[in-house]
């Protein structure tokens, strides 16, 4: 999963880039609103991480601009704690909340959420034949076994997993699992397809000729 940062304290938004990435996501990060809008209308991130007080447009006028082109999920920071701007937040069109200083385990757990809901998925569990994907725990199992695999390999089962049936492109999957320092040349995704089949099976994901990767 793809997450952009928007925040302009240099340490915050430093620690939470490492800790996501420590997470298994892939973290583009921009330190001032105009940036920030670029960004956003230019990827299609699983989920945006925005600050409302920022240089040059605040995260009110991204979110305005933002809501006029895309979905995707944005989970608004704040100092500012009054129920006036928590309620603005949600009816501009924020999916969650989060009030500063926040801790991260709460972060990361309404980040999940959000990213639920766009996919339509209600409960943290996702059941594919013996396959058991915990999105809360971040943990897969088969035949109810816990498997060892790594936090790529993880983000690219569930990506596929909450695309079930879906045809995922190359591109999809290099866009929402690397993040732009990351080089789409590599052949980085043929080996984390490769592990995952070993530890899954051959056939939990399925290769569609010219067109990309499934679960079906």
């Amino acid at each position: 999963m793809r997450i952009l940062i928007v925040e302009d304290e240099p340490d915050l938004l430093a620690s939470l880039a490492q800790a996501l990435r420590e997470e298994g996501y892939a973290v583009d990060t921009a330190n001032n609103g105009d940036d920030g809008l670029f960004n956003a209308e230019g990827t299609d991130y699983d989920a945006i991480v925005l600050d409302i007080m920022l240089p040059g447009l605040d995260g009110w006028e991204i979110l305005k601009r933002l809501r006029k082109t895309k979905k995707t999920p944005v989970l608004m920071l704040t100092a500012r704690d009054q129920t006036r701007e928590r309620v603005k937040g949600l009816d501009s069109g924020a999916d969650d909340y989060v009030i500063k200083p926040f801790d991260l385990e709460e972060v990361f757990a309404r980040l999940r959420a959000i990213i639920r809901r766009s996919a339509n998925k209600s409960t943290n569990l996702i059941e594919i034949g013996p396959v058991k994907v915990d999105t809360a725990a971040r943990k897969i199992f088969l035949k109810d076994k816990p498997v060892e695999i790594t936090a790529r390999e993880y983000s690219l089962v569930e990506f596929l997993a909450l695309h079930r049936g879906e045809v995922v492109t190359r591109t999809q999957l290099y866009d929402h699992l690397f993040d732009e320092n990351e080089s789409s040349l590599s052949n980085l995704l043929d080996v984390h397809v490769s592990n995952v089949r070993k530890k899954l099976g051959a056939e939990f994901i399925a290769t569609r000729r010219g067109h990309g990767y499934c679960i079906e």
